[in-house]
């Protein structure tokens, strides 16, 4: 039953700091860090939309994707993660068990981040499973990253590789929080955003927000060894590339940089995470690409987008 449910989750969140009134009351009281700047997000997950619980997608799973995709929007901020709050549907059928996992989960991600777990709220019912997280971070004063700062001439940069997500790494989604913080510490940051939807699209985005275009270098784009797995079965016959440029559910950094500062950055790995230059930030609009030889085409972004009528 929900109370027996609740009851366990609220045993399960460790004491903080953080929390003046702890979970279990009507809403959390919380201590902003002094000195510092909320920033807040907020991710909801579907079964059947962000993954399809099963024997190949613990609810363990779902509870650490859906804490984790929250973060990688705070790490795209250079936010330090400090408090979550979650709401979850749960089917009828097991839903106890369902929960546990979902909670585990999360809370095993929490603490690898120091974050913690403020309450929530649980709803039982027909559907499918449905998981929502609203996470907050802090910043100080004026260094949030933002989407609409690239400049023309600033460098693109993208941490770890992308493409062919769905063997497996959409639901082992790592958070490039100690990436981000460490870049945010000792680099200059134009603008960012993280990888979600696809490396084309995320890019398009950035480049709308900041009044400029970009010129993809795709000899230098890093290919995650599943996109060329996924080429290899893929009936659509698309190539590697094409799944790093389209895939989405990447969750890396994509940063617009200083041409000195991104070449510094792309020098030596960041939190044991190797950043590679992929082109660069033009004046104008839309997206290019440059091939080997030198030659220029237009780019269509290309990613996940959701669909309803209307």
């Amino acid at each position: 039953m929900e109370l027996d449910f609740v009851a366990r989750v609220i045993a399960s969140i460790p004491p903080d700091p953080r929390l003046e009134v702890p979970p279990g009351d009507d809403a959390a009281v919380i201590r902003p860090p002094a000195g510092r700047r909320t920033v807040v997000t907020v991710d909801m997950l579907m079964d059947g939309v962000d993954f399809r619980l099963g024997s190949d997608c613990t609810p363990l799973q779902v509870g650490h994707k859906a804490l984790a995709v929250s973060l990688s929007d705070l790490a795209a901020m250079a936010a330090r993660p400090e408090v979550a709050v979650a709401a979850v549907a749960l089917p009828r059928h097991q839903g106890d068990e369902i929960g546990r996992g979902v909670l585990d989960g999360m809370l095993a991600l929490a603490a690898r981040h120091g974050i913690t777990l403020a309450g929530g709220d649980t709803n039982a019912w027909d559907g499918p499973l449905v998981v929502s997280i609203t996470a907050l971070g802090s910043v100080p004063p004026g260094a949030a990253w933002r989407r609409d700062g690239a400049h023309a001439g600033d460098l693109l940069v993208v941490s770890g590789a992308c493409g062919g997500s769905l063997l497996g790494r959409h639901l082992a989604v790592t958070p490039r929080i100690d990436e981000a913080l460490a870049v945010a510490a000792a680099f200059e940051v134009h603008a960012a955003i993280d990888v979600s939807d696809g490396l084309s699209l995320d890019l398009s985005r950035m480049m709308l927000a900041s009044g400029t275009g970009a010129i993809l270098d795709l000899a230098a784009v890093p290919i995650h060894p599943d996109a060329v797995i996924m080429a290899a079965r893929d009936a659509d016959r698309l190539a590697p590339l094409d799944h790093a440029l389209g895939d989405g559910e990447d969750f890396e950094l994509l940063l617009a940089m200083p041409a000195a500062e991104a070449l510094r950055l792309a020098a030596a790995p960041v939190a044991g995470t190797r950043f590679t230059v992929i082109g660069e930030v033009t004046s104008g609009s839309g997206l290019s690409v440059r091939q080997a030889d030198g030659t220029t085409a237009a780019l269509a972004p290309r990613g996940y987008e959701h669909a309803f009528d209307g």
